[in-house]
């Protein structure tokens, strides 16, 4: 039996609108699907939030020169300083979500700023997309050599045993060195006076002629005076021992299990960033993280080259911000 006429014209209609729409729909999506397959097609810039010249600002360099050499597009290296990384940060938050403007992005400013700045512009978590964990490097419990304690456990007696007159410096107010002293304050149930320094010099001169008792310092800054016999390590922060200081326990070691503080830095893109695009940048920077080139240069100044999945690394930050948030809440630290 033959359809009406009508019930075919209609069919008819139907058939080329649908048509119609799926087209529409491949000329919308197909440059999308085309321009995340191609990345990158242009420039890449990798915005570090501190002056030239740090460890921060070289990383960028070390790896935007592979990621350059990988892609045959330049990748370029902007820094943008201020409020202790957050200038930098707030500037990548607030860029298009495509892969082409990058974080290298430190403990404080993606993860202790959450808790330390209460009007801070961006959201940690929420306006990121992690990208891969770069290098990480504990920080050590060091005492002026005229203290008396050799080890961590004797230091832990020590500041018992005199209640608020132990001392610790850092590098200023609301660092990672300050909340480091403050979670092993909280840790180890001990009351010590913070004395807050404009940067590591100042502090570490103080160190040494004896003005304070001890700090939880960066290892790159103390090795010098550590080999130097000026300083005496009694333990780093990292749940494994570090291969500069292979005789050095961790604190976890010393009697406060699972206690761990890093300084870390990673690679971010604005949250929203296409998944394919987020896969070939860590792909690609955990390829340059394995290079002689990295692996020699930044293993030899104190750093442990990590190189994470962004899912772990997500994780990871979602963990430390709540850990720095218990330690700023608990402790009032504000910062400088």
């Amino acid at each position: 039996m033959k359809q009406p006429l009508s019930s075919l014209n209609k069919f008819t209609r139907r058939a080329t609108l649908a048509a119609g729409v799926a087209a529409v729909a491949v000329a919308t999506f197909a440059p999308v699907a085309a321009q995340a397959q191609a990345f990158p097609t242009k420039p890449i810039r990798i915005v570090v939030p501190f002056p030239p010249g740090g460890s921060t600002d070289l990383l960028a360099r070390r790896i935007g020169e592979k990621l350059a050499a990988a892609w045959g597009q330049p990748v370029v290296v902007e820094n943008r300083a201020g409020a202790g990384g957050t200038v930098g940060a707030d500037y990548v938050a607030k860029s298009p979500a495509d892969g082409y403007t990058l974080l290298m992005g430190v403990t404080g400013s993606n993860a202790i700023s959450q808790a330390l700045y209460p009007k801070l512009p961006y959201d940690v978590v929420k306006d990121f997309s992690p990208v891969s964990m770069v290098v990480s490097s504990p920080l050590v419990l060091a005492v002026n050599p005229t203290v008396k304690a050799n080890t961590a456990a004797e230091f832990l007696a020590l500041a018992k045993a005199k209640p608020g007159s132990v001392s610790y410096g850092s590098p200023g107010n609301g660092t990672s060195m300050h909340l480091t002293g403050e979670m092993y304050k909280q840790a180890a149930k001990v009351s010590m006076v913070h004395i807050p320094y404009r940067g590591s010099a100042g502090m570490l001169t103080d160190l040494m002629g004896g003005q304070i008792e001890s700090t939880f310092g960066d290892l790159l800054v103390l090795m010098p005076q550590i080999e130097a016999g000026k300083v005496r390590p009694l333990a780093v922060t990292s749940k494994k021992r570090h291969p500069m200081l292979p005789n050095v326990p961790t604190l976890a070691e010393a009697g406060l299990p699972e206690f761990e503080a890093l300084s870390w830095q990673g690679l971010f893109a604005p949250a929203g960033t296409p998944a394919d695009v987020m896969t070939k940048l860590s792909t690609e920077v955990n390829k340059a993280l394995k290079s002689p080139e990295i692996t020699d240069y930044f293993g030899s100044r104190g750093f442990i080259i990590e190189g994470t999945t962004p899912a772990a690394f997500k994780s990871f930050i979602e963990a430390e911000v709540k850990k720095w948030t218990t330690i700023v809440q608990v402790s009032g630290a504000k910062p400088d």
